[in-house]
């Protein structure tokens, strides 16, 4: 075997309000490990998608503290007493990130991501997915809905948007014609941009359809994204 060993474990977690939590851990060891680091992947019912990143990111962080020596285990007995202050400060993070108004530094990594989607066939469905992404992902935007053109136009995280672009691309989120569950696969970026100071920020994430084109052009007009509309919505009508 020469991909290393990957292994599941899950343990329950007390968290500040008594409540446990299940964490469910997958760490992939490679050939050369501990001198190389594993691969941890976290998932839990309890938590957001964006919580479990930090959870990742923390746990990351103190195996490069044991860097070549085993760790799965003093990992796991860090991430149960630590879970809750990472949470905490997750959260805290959250809040601030909310209450920063545009054009200071830590907008730094403030990422747009513009995508176009063939169809929806179960369209109350997907929209409910992309709702819930978008909101355990922290990012506002768009969902746009004119005539036959359906866009998905996103603000956060730059770390977030690609996690959200993973989701987007390996999740049944439609049905086929026979009804069938499953992927998207007629799904194009159309831009993927930092935000610059110009563009305005969304502040929430909005479902919306629009009657005509100048309605949709003005969406982005006031968004301070012209420039983003003419390059990239005017093609698709063709």
């Amino acid at each position: 075997e020469t991909h290393g060993i990957t292994f599941r474990i899950q343990i329950g977690v007390k968290e500040l309000l008594d409540t446990d939590v299940l964490l469910k851990l997958l760490f992939h060891l490679p050939v050369n490990y501990p001198s190389t680091l594993p691969d941890i992947s976290v998932n839990s019912d309890q938590l957001t998608r964006a919580q479990c990143m930090d959870v990742k990111d923390k746990l990351l962080e103190q195996a490069k503290k044991h860097l070549s020596e085993p760790m799965v285990h003093d990992l796991i007995l860090w991430i149960q007493q630590h879970l809750k202050y990472v949470i905490k400060q997750s959260a805290t993070v959250c809040n601030e990130k909310t209450t920063l108004s545009k054009g200071t530094s830590a907008e730094d990594g403030i990422w747009m991501l513009l995508l176009h989607l063939d169809h929806m066939r179960a369209k109350a469905k997907y929209v409910k997915t992309v709702e819930k992404w978008a909101s355990d992902l922290r990012l506002t935007g768009r969902l746009m809905f004119m005539g036959k053109i359906i866009l998905i136009l996103l603000q956060g995280d730059r770390s977030n948007i690609k996690e959200y672009l993973i989701l987007q691309k390996t999740s049944k989120v439609d049905v086929d014609s026979s009804g069938k569950k499953c992927k998207e696969k007629m799904i194009s970026v159309l831009c993927e941009t930092k935000v610059q100071s110009q563009h305005k920020r969304f502040q929430t994430f909005e479902v919306k359809e629009y009657s005509t084109l100048d309605e949709l052009q003005k969406e982005f007009e006031t968004a301070g994204l012209t420039t983003l509309f003419s390059e990239f919505v005017p093609p698709l009508l063709k």
